[in-house]
């Protein structure tokens, strides 16, 4: 199995021929106001099996960008509905409309739940979300090695449920970017991070057990500046010092291969 950073929070898995996308993304101009096409992202490099969401976001939720590499009928893993009426849920809600345009087979899962595409075996797993939406993590398994994908999920006390579970890990993609958020959905605003920073993010790894743990979730390439979202200065410094060894800092585009 190998796997590629595609910019954001994707990540394109590949074994045996197959390939499998996670929090695929091509367009984030629709919520991040000023930023650039073509920066910060790349495309996957054929069609896909199967695609999981973490959550609904539209940073982690492009229905279009999925539409384009998925055959019609292929199966999109994603959580449940967020609970509440419009306003609770108004960071889903785009990405909830733009699924059923683009006629995707969304199924939602529940947490522990396993599926079976050709070569993946994939599981989701506990996350929370720093705006209060549904949100899960996956566990994907192929050619004997095991990857997780962390999307944008706060630090929490599963991780040693899901170490317990499936640790040792060959990779571990972790949110990285600390992001402080002041949404007007959102009020009071909170100091605290919304997501994890570059310390926790490496102390999950090690919980983890990750032979690479790899830093995402962050832009270093964008000029965009966003009122009320406020990212870490340099997440792959801070990674790096914290994660130690295990650190491994993909560039958008660069694949690890788990075999070698």
């Amino acid at each position: 199995m190998r796997v590629r950073r595609l910019g954001w929070a994707g990540v394109e898995v590949e074994a045996a021929g197959k390939r499998l996308l996670i929090d695929y993304v091509q367009d984030l101009s629709p919520l991040f106001t000023g930023w650039r096409p073509g920066i910060g992202l790349t495309a996957a490099s054929g069609a896909a099996t199967a695609a999981l969401v973490t959550h609904l976001h539209r940073d982690h939720t492009d229905a279009a960008a999925l539409a384009s590499v998925l055959p019609a009928g292929a199966p999109v893993l994603r959580p449940a509905r967020g609970h509440g009426d419009d306003v609770d849920n108004v960071a889903t809600l785009p990405s909830e409309r733009e699924i059923v345009e683009h006629r995707l087979a969304a199924e939602a899962v529940d947490t522990w739940s396993t599926r079976e595409f050709g070569p993946f075996r994939v599981t989701a797993v506990p996350s929370v979300d720093g705006l209060g939406d549904p949100q899960l993590n996956w566990v994907v398994e192929a050619d004997g090695q095991r990857v997780f994908h962390g999307g944008d999920t706060l630090f929490h006390g599963w991780w040693w449920l899901v170490a317990r579970r499936f640790s040792p890990f060959d990779a571990v993609f972790v949110p990285a970017n600390g992001a402080v958020v002041d949404a007007p959905h959102l009020q009071p605003p909170s100091p605290v991070t919304a997501a994890m920073d570059p310390l926790q993010a490496a102390a999950a790894a090690n919980i983890l057990n990750a032979r690479h743990a790899v830093p995402m979730h962050y832009e270093t390439e964008q000029p965009f500046k966003i009122p009320g979202y406020v990212e870490v200065a340099d997440p792959e410094r801070e990674f790096r010092e914290h994660a130690g060894d295990r650190a491994r800092v993909l560039a958008v585009g660069e694949w690890l291969d788990l075999a070698a």
